[in-house]
Formats: structure tokens, C-alpha cells, sequence
């Protein structure tokens, strides 16, 4: 059976967890367990020494490494002293050269396989995720890591945490570092702020284990009601311009919960369709991310469904919706997205917020037809022509054909309707084509009255067949024209992400591109200067954004175009020649995503570029003070051996003797005067040459 790991967390050092742990052996010990020391360090702390008191230190095992001694956790002597708990200090120190496991966690890693119960230590900033975070809040870059696996799987994690003022006046009356090291320390990286901050990551990441411990146990034991440990307020965005107000409202209900969660969700269809604005949802991703919330996007066409199952799968306590945007009637008629939703919502609170597109009656975008206009009129005349003849010809073989055999005439000619205009051209068929069986071929005839039920039952299954037969192939020519315009789209992505960006210019060779694929008279990148935000008119203020780059007629604000796409944060592509399909917009925004892409890579070859001049007088400066650097040591020598001389003590010169010591000393410091005077002269010239020197150098 595996051992336990116990880890005490710190956010820096000297909060006490090394103390800690052996305050937690002597308690166990006292309890009866058999508890030894495997590896401890002190670091010369006079009350961390004290703590070990009379606990049982096992002997290290010593290492000879580059003809230095050092001393390591002896693995084999722990395993084979066979304690029940071992107390292992600094779980991310980092072993000698030459040792069994590179790193300390894989010498406990093995204690725990022989069974072995380890308590042990580690500061947040050893941490591998949160690493490169540390360094930048301290400038300290942290050596020694340790996966944040290795510390999720501890059986239990003690946060060992001071105020940021108490670390401080340890480190002032002597607790953490030697005397000399107190001033620099307390400057640098014991710093408030930093130890604030660090403070903050530690019970940030301490909070993520304790949420990922509850999900674990929720699962497990197939909760999924809500349960309301932390606040978690969840808004829905429809990609309308009311999510800017939802947004706020939910930001203002989860700063009144301190440390509540914010999170944003779209539903998309599964389709790959939306029924919102593209730039709105940018728009408020980015507000939602400077308000410190996150955003996520699910699919499914059930919203109501695909609300609450986001809801109750991140632990929500609150939902935030928008008031329907439909008008009155059609809210009698169905009760809408926020009713259900908070009719199904159980434990969680659903909050309805009003805003100024609430109630405005908007329709709902109507379904683009699968067909064409021309083919919907082509439907029209086939169905007035061909009814019009099947009626002819059947009245001739009246009473030759029974009415059976006229509703499959009919029936035929819907079918035929519908492959060559559409559903409603087939529709109008069938209704025409029943009116028709009804007067001309329906007993009493030349009346609408029917005369039997059979007639009656047989009329009504032609209409309901005609209908169904009319909705099908309508289908499946909508379906034909999807799976087209998927295949389009992917070979236009696949152009796009292949031949496009190879050239040597890859920004205006997109755009060409798209200027090419939709039939745009000029395509511009336009990117908002940071002084834009003050600026009366922004769409059309040209002195506002920069052309990045244009193809084309030429674009000098948003305003000028017939299409804008939101690229990035500050960076739109401006279209124009004609407004922008909605069913293009999906491409258009993928080719947008490449030229934000290129954009940055081209501002990285500027600066490489930019950057080369001086990697080359770097290059020539390093050269020539190597090669100066030897021709130094010559007079040097000479005139450190002629001052050695004179000062050696009980050797008396004579004055030729002392006058030719000067001299030669006098005659190497000329030399050496002459090799800077020409070193700072070609130094100067190279800076002159790549364009980097100093302005005072130039004169």
C-alpha cells in the first residue's frame, strides 16, 4: 500500500513551513508514530534547529562532484529504516549530479511506493505553472520547479500563511537570512507588493485544488444538484447589443459576493451557425475578460438546455439573462428562452434584466430559401402549366381512370414541382392540386361539395403526402446547398492557410485573396492608434487608425467601407464594394484571424530587421575587444612587473636602475593609452557603419 504525502505550502520563504512540518512530526510522534528525519534544512534558523529536538535524523548520503562534497537524502537508508512517516524538506530542490533521481520529488515519489508516509515542503514559486508569473512580479527567475501534479496528488495540502508586514519584521530581527542579507533582501524580492502578490497566487492555487477535490467528489457520488460553496455568476450572451448591459449587471452581482466567479456563455448552434453580431461578441469577450470573468462558448440548439447544463457544470449559483427581445404576441405564443430556463433552473438564481432592446418586436431572421429566385418562378410556371395540362388530359379520361389514380397524377406533378422550385412552389401545387381533384374529378363533380368520406379521407392524404414530399425534397436541396458551400468554404480555408501565407509578402497577398473570393472592389487593415479613444467621430476620423495594409481601392477609416470585421483588439479589416453576406461573414472573419497573424509577423521581420545592425556591431565590438584584450596584457605586465620592482622591500636601486623602471613603466602606459585610443576609434566606426552610435560619436 502506497504512503500519504502531506505538503506544507508557502507562499515565500521564512513564513515557517520547514517549522511547521516538524511541529506536525513531534505531534504525530506523541500519538505513538514512528517518525524520523530524512532530510532538513535549516538554513542556519536558530528556532527551526531547536524544533528538531530529539526527532531521529537519518544520516546523509555523500556525493563527490566536480572534487566537491555534498551531501543528499540517502533513499535506500530511509526505505531501509522503515519509519512509518519521513519528514523530507524542499520537495523541488534539485539533486547532484551523478544521483539516483534528478529531482527530490522523485526520491519521494519512491518513499511513498515502499509505503512510506511523507510530510514535506514547497514554496508557490517552485511551482511549474505559475513559474514564469513569479519571475515577472519578482525579477527573481525561480531555478528549481516541481510539476503541479506531483502536488495536486497530495493526499492533503497545508497552506502555511503569514501577512506580508510579519514576514518583514522576521526578516529584520534575523529569523530568515544572515545580518549581511537583511537590507538587500528586504529591497528586493521581500518587497510588500511582492509578497503580496505571491500571498494572492498561493490561495488562488490552493482554491483551483480545493475546487478540482469538490468536482472529484461531486462526480463520484453523481451529485449534480448546485452546491453553493463559492458564488459563481454565469451571464448569457446572445451576440445582441444588449450584452454590454448584462455584462455590467453581472459584474456588479459577483462584486457584491467578494471572490465570486464571473463567467460569460454564447450558445451556438451545432450547426456552425449564429444568430448573433460576430463583432458584438468580440467586443464583449474583451469587456468580459477586463472585468476578470472568463468566456465560454458551447454549442446546441436547445438554449435553454445548453444554459443550464454549462450552469450546473461549472457549479453556477446565479444566471444572468436579457429580457426577450420578441414582441408581445409572440411571447403568448411561446414562453421564450427565460422562462424555461428558469423554470428548469432548480437551486439556481435566474435573474431577467431589462434592457432597450427589450420588447422591440423583432421578427426572427427568416430562412434563406435553398433556391434560387429564378427557380422559385420556374416552380411556379411548371405548377400552373402542368397542373393545367394533367387536368385536361384526365377530364378526357374521365371514367377510365379512377380518382385513385388522379391523386397520383397530382401527386407527381407536386413531387416535380418541388425538385424544380422549392417548398413553397410545391406547396402552392398541392393546395391548387386538391382544389382541382375536389371540382373536376370528386363526386358531385364541377361543385366542392364531396360526396362520400372515402373521397374526403382520400383528398386530405394527397394533401398531407404532397406537403410531406414538398418539405423533404426542399430539405434535401437546403442540405445540397450547405454541403456546397461547406466544401467551398473548406477549400477556400484550405487556400487560405496554404498557398496565401507561403509568399513573401504575406499580408497584401491575403487580402488579395479575399479581395479575389468575394468580389471586393479594396480590402484595408486598419489598426486604432492609442490616442483614438479621443476622438470625436472614430469610424471616420482618418488622423485615428493606421493603414496597415491595403489592396485595392483604398479604405482610410471603417467608415468608408461597405463591411467591417472586427480582427483583433484595435484592429479592423475594412471591406468595400458591396455589404458582406451573412453566410460569408464565417470565411471573411477566418481570413481576418490570418491577417491579424500576418500583421504580427510582419511587425516581428521589421523588427528583426531593426535588430540586426546592432547584433552585428555587437558582433565586431566583441571581436575587436578579444583582440584588443591580448595586446593589453603585454604592457600591462611590463609595468606591473617595473612597480613590482620598485616596491619590493630591502632592494635598493641605483638611479639609472630606477630611471629605466620608470621609463618602462612610462613607455607601456603609452602603449596602452595608444591600443584604447584606437579600440574607442574602431568601436565608433562600426556604431558609424550599422548606424548605432552614440550622437556625440557622429560629430
Amino acid at each position: 500500500m502506497a504512503g500519504q504525502l502531506r505538503v506544507h505550502l508557502g507562499a515565500a520563504p521564512g513564513v515557517g513551513k520547514t517549522y511547521k512540518m516538524l511541529e506536525e512530526g513531534h505531534r504525530r510522534r506523541e500519538r505513538g508514530t514512528d517518525v524520523v528525519i530524512g532530510y532538513v534544512e535549516t538554513h542556519g534558523r536558530e528556532q527551526t534547529e531547536a524544533m528538531i529536538g530529539d526527532l531521529e535524523v537519518l544520516p546523509r548520503r555523500t556525493i563527490t562532484y566536480r572534487g566537491s562534497s555534498f551531501t543528499e537524502m540517502d533513499v535506500d537508508a530511509v526505505i531501509a529504516r522503515g519509519a512509518e512517516v519521513v519528514l523530507v524538506d524542499e520537495l523541488a530542490h534539485t539533486n547532484v549530479p551523478s544521483s539516483r533521481n534528478a529531482k527530490r520529488w522523485q526520491d519521494i515519489e519512491e518513499l511513498l511506493d515502499a509505503g512510506i508516509t511523507v510530510l514535506t515542503t514547497v514554496n508557490v514559486q517552485h511551482l511549474e505553472s505559475i513559474n514564469d508569473i513569479v519571475r515577472q512580479i519578482t525579477g527573481v527567475p525561480q531555478r528549481e520547479t516541481v510539476p503541479d501534479e506531483v502536488v495536486r496528488r497530495a493526499d492533503a495540502i497545508e497552506l502555511v500563511d503569514m501577512a506580508p508586514e510579519s514576514i518583514r519584521r522576521r526578516m529584520a530581527h534575523g529569523n530568515i537570512y544572515r545580518p549581511e542579507k537583511i537590507d538587500a533582501a528586504l529591497g528586493n524580492y521581500f518587497r510588500v507588493g511582492n509578497l503580496t502578490a505571491l500571498r494572492e497566487l498561493a490561495l488562488l492555487w490552493l482554491a483551483d485544488k480545493v475546487d478540482d477535490e469538490l468536482e472529484s467528489y461531486r462526480a463520484s457520488h453523481d451529485i449534480s444538484e448546485t452546491w453553493e460553496a463559492r458564488e459563481r455568476v454565469v451571464v448569457a450572451l446572445t451576440g445582441g447589443p444588449e450584452g454590454e448591459t448584462l455584462i455590467r449587471r453581472a459584474a456588479r452581482l459577483a462584486t457584491r459576493s467578494r471572490g465570486a466567479d464571473l463567467l460569460a456563455v454564447h450558445v451556438a448552434r451545432n450547426d456552425g451557425l449564429s444568430g448573433g453580431s460576430h463583432a458584438h461578441l468580440v467586443a464583449q469577450r474583451t469587456l468580459i475578460e477586463d472585468l476578470g470573468g472568463t468566456y465560454h462558448q458551447v454549442v446546441g440548439n436547445d438554449i435553454p438546455t445548453a444554459l443550464l447544463d454549462f450552469a450546473r457544470g461549472v457549479n453556477a449559483t446565479e444566471l444572468v439573462l436579457g429580457v426577450s427581445r420578441r414582441g408581445r404576441l409572440p411571447s403568448l405564443l411561446s414562453p421564450g428562452v427565460g422562462v424555461t430556463t428558469t423554470n428548469g433552473a432548480g437551486p439556481i438564481d435566474v435573474h431577467l434584466v431589462t434592457h432597450s432592446q427589450a420588447h422591440q418586436g423583432r421578427a426572427l431572421p427568416r430562412a434563406e430559401s435553398a433556391l434560387s429566385r429564378n427557380r422559385r418562378l420556374a416552380g411556379l410556371l411548371v405548377a400552373a402549366g402542368g397542373l393545367a395540362l394533367i387536368t385536361l388530359l384526365l377530364t378526357h379520361l374521365r371514367g377510365q381512370v379512377s380518382l385513385g389514380s388522379d391523386i397520383l397524377f397530382y401527386l407527381a406533378a407536386v413531387v416535380i414541382v418541388a425538385l424544380v422550385g422549392g417548398l413553397w412552389p410545391a406547396l402552392f401545387a398541392a393546395i391548387a392540386g386538391s382544389m382541382l381533384l375536389n371540382f373536376y374529378f370528386a363526386p358531385p363533380i364541377h361543385t366542392v361539395t364531396i360526396a362520400t368520406q372515402e373521397n374526403v379521407l382520400a383528398l386530405i392524404v394527397f394533401l398531407i403526402v404532397a406537403v410531406a414530399v414538398s418539405a423533404t425534397v426542399d430539405r434535401a436541396a437546403r442540405r445540397t446547398r450547405e454541403a456546397a458551400s461547406a466544401r467551398a468554404e473548406a477549400e477556400t480555408l484550405s487556400t487560405l492557410a496554404g498557398s496565401v501565407l507561403r509568399g513573401a509578402e504575406p499580408l497584401p497577398a491575403l487580402l488579395n485573396q479575399l479581395r479575389e473570393t468575394f468580389h471586393f472592389s479594396g480590402a484595408t487593415l486598419l489598426q486604432r492608434k492609442p490616442d483614438a479613444a479621443r476622438s470625436p467621430d472614430l469610424q471616420h476620423d482618418p488622423d485615428a487608425w493606421r493603414v496597415v495594409t491595403s489592396v485595392g481601392i483604398p479604405l482610410r477609416t471603417p467608415g468608408e467601407g461597405d463591411a467591417e470585421v472586427l480582427a483583433d483588439e484595435g484592429v479592423s479589416l475594412v471591406l468595400g464594394g458591396h455589404p458582406l453576406a451573412a453566410s460569408d461573414r464565417r470565411v471573411v472573419q477566418a481570413f481576418a484571424a490570418q491577417a491579424v497573424v500576418a500583421m504580427r509577423q510582419q511587425q516581428l521581420h521589421e523588427q528583426a530587421a531593426s535588430a540586426g545592425p546592432l547584433a552585428e556591431v555587437d558582433r565586431m565590438r566583441t571581436a575587436l575587444l578579444s583582440a584588443v584584450s591580448h595586446d593589453l596584457r603585454t604592457p600591462l605586465a611590463a609595468a606591473k612587473a617595473a612597480v613590482g620592482g620598485l616596491r619590493t622591500p630591502g632592494v635598493e636601486f641605483s638611479a639609472d636602475d630606477r630611471g629605466e623602471l620608470l621609463a618602462s613603466v612610462e613607455e607601456s602606459l603609452d602603449r596602452l593609452t595608444r591600443l584604447v585610443d584606437n579600440s574607442e576609434y574602431w568601436s565608433i566606426c562600426c556604431g558609424m557603419r550599422y548606424g548605432t552610435a552614440h550622437p556625440a560619436a557622429r560629430q
